[in-house]
Formats: C-alpha cells, sequence, structure tokens
C-alpha cells in the first residue's frame, strides 16, 4: 500500500528565499494582466523545475504517490500553453520528471477544484471546465503519464440542483466531450453531504453509463452514506477500477475533533491522521488528505508502523 501527499511539501515550501520548492507559484489576475505570457512561462518553469526535486525528496523518504498541484501552469485556460517563450523547457523537465517517476514507481494523480462541474445546467461552466480538465490531460501527457486511472484525474460532479438523475446524466453527456488525454484518466469521488453523491449514486448513476473507476473518500462517507457500511462502499468503489490499477483511496479525519472545537465544521480536514486506515485487506493506494502534508504522512507511519 503506498500512501502519499497532496500538491506541497511543508518543509521543502518553508526553507529560505532561494531556496524554497513548490509547484504552487501562481499571481493574480492583474499580475497577469500586466506581466503577460512571459511572467507565466517563466513561473510555469520554475514549477517544473521544483517539482523535479520534490521527486527526489520523495524518493529519498519512501513516499512513492503525489498529488500535482492544479497550479503547475497558472491562468492556462486564458491562452495556448504552446505560445510559452520557455514551452520547450517546460515540457523537457517536465518529461524528465514524469520518466523520473516511472523509473522509480511513483504514482501521481491530480485533483482539479471545485469549480469543475461537468454537470452544471449552464453551458458555460461546462465549457469551463472541459477547458480545465484539458489542461490537466495535457500536461499528464507532456509528462509521459499513462492514459488510465493509474495517473487519475479526479473530481466530484460538483452539483445535484435539486435532482440528482438529471445531473448525472448531464455528467455523462458532457464526459463524452473531453479528449481522450483526460478521459482515459477521469475518476468521479464521493461527497461530504447527505444531499450529495454517495458510492451507490455514482456507481448507478455513473460508472455504469460511462465506465469510470470511483474514488472512495473514507471521511466523506461518514456524511452520506448511501445506506451502505464502510467496507461495502470502499469495496463498491473498488470494484470499479481497471484489474491492472490499484484503486486509489482518500483518507481524512475531523478538524473539530483533532482541536477538540466543536464549532469547527466536521468535514473540515485535520492536520494530521491519529486512526489505523483499515483497507479491509484490500490492496489500495492511499493519498492523506491532511493539511500537514508530508509530515502527515511520517507521523502515520510512527504511529503505526513505528517507522
Amino acid at each position: 500500500m503506498n500512501i502519499g501527499y497532496a500538491c506541497q511539501n511543508m518543509g521543502l515550501s518553508s526553507l529560505g528565499k532561494g531556496k524554497r520548492v513548490t509547484m504552487n507559484r501562481s499571481c493574480i489576475r492583474r499580475t497577469f494582466d500586466d506581466k503577460g505570457v512571459d511572467y507565466i512561462s517563466e513561473i510555469t518553469l520554475k514549477n517544473a523545475y521544483d517539482l523535479e526535486t520534490l521527486l527526489h525528496w520523495n524518493e529519498q523518504h519512501d513516499i512513492k504517490f503525489f498529488r500535482l498541484s492544479s497550479d503547475i501552469c497558472p491562468w492556462a485556460s486564458e491562452f495556448d500553453m504552446n505560445t510559452m517563450k520557455d514551452i520547450k523547457e517546460i515540457k523537457r523537465v517536465l518529461a524528465r520528471a514524469g520518466a523520473y517517476a516511472q523509473a522509480h514507481s511513483h504514482r501521481l494523480t491530480s485533483h482539479p477544484g471545485q469549480f469543475n462541474v461537468l454537470c452544471s445546467p449552464k453551458p458555460n461552466v461546462v465549457e469551463r471546465s472541459i477547458t480545465d480538465l484539458t489542461i490537466h490531460g495535457t500536461i499528464f501527457d507532456w509528462l509521459g503519464l499513462p492514459r488510465s486511472p493509474y495517473a487519475k484525474i479526479n473530481i466530484h460532479l460538483g452539483g445535484a440542483y435539486g435532482d440528482k438523475e438529471a445531473s448525472m446524466k448531464r455528467f455523462c453527456e458532457a464526459f463524452q466531450r473531453l479528449p481522450d488525454s483526460v478521459k482515459t484518466r477521469l475518476t468521479v469521488e464521493n461527497d461530504d453531504k447527505a444531499s450529495m453523491y454517495s458510492v451507490k449514486d455514482l456507481y448507478h448513476g455513473v460508472h455504469e453509463v460511462i465506465g469510470i473507476p470511483i474514488v472512495f473518500d473514507y471521511h466523506h462517507h461518514k456524511f452520506c452514506t448511501g445506506d451502505l457500511t464502510e467496507r461495502a462502499a470502499l469495496e463498491l468503489a473498488m470494484s470499479t477500477w481497471p484489474d491492472d490499477v490499484v484503486p486509489v483511496v482518500h483518507y481524512s479525519e475531523s478538524r473539530a475533533i483533532e482541536q477538540e472545537d466543536p464549532k469547527l465544521k466536521p468535514q473540515a480536514h485535520s492536520d494530521y491522521v491519529y486512526d489505523y486506515i483499515d483497507t479491509y485487506g484490500n490492496k489500495v493506494d492511499v493519498m492523506v488528505e491532511a493539511k500537514a502534508k508530508e509530515l502527515a504522512v511520517k507521523k502515520y507511519k510512527e504511529l503505526h508502523y513505528g517507522r
């Protein structure tokens, strides 16, 4: 079982000026408008180099599962990425990073933001979602990652709009408009509100229609069970994955419990995770969604494996 973390390395990102390692360099709209695509190109190249550095750090610390930031190329929906002045070097560095990851059996995935809503009844929202997901697929291709859910691009459906069945139907229709770079990698995840999508909803309304896998989120399941036990929901989600791809699950715990503060939303993620992650004997890769990132993975291994 691989245990990974998401988007940022707390230790590397807190290093001093000139040493900080992060893939999350971005800028506000006004800066983009003022400085243009050349500035974005410089940021993107720095992000690509730092991804490479971070993967080497992960290898040294025996972490072989990592979620990529969605900000490798900020504002990419506003221009053609191939027009960036550093595009040849960006592609070269990303290809090298991807080759390193595959040579050392690192699994790289992504989780585009909540504004990706393929089931929206608003055509402009769907168009923007297709554009953003296509950018993710393109960057994954530049990394040389496999076109399979092994390199998953994971999203939520994003809304029920008072009619789950109609919303899931719209999602499945919009899915058909995605490029193969996204279709082959796309997965969906269960939600953390009872009014939203359980694993059972996604199984019947999405997987059985278009065949994409379901990522089981342990924490979300507590708030939206679909009348399934944790084990039943986990194994139903696992059954949607291809036989040759280890399923991914997400794991987090409640910040309200960790901080002993009932005023916090129970769905909010904790800094660290403490309980043993019960996979019920199943083989899965676990993405730990804790605010302390790699430090949370380290603490979990210390608590449960003595290392």
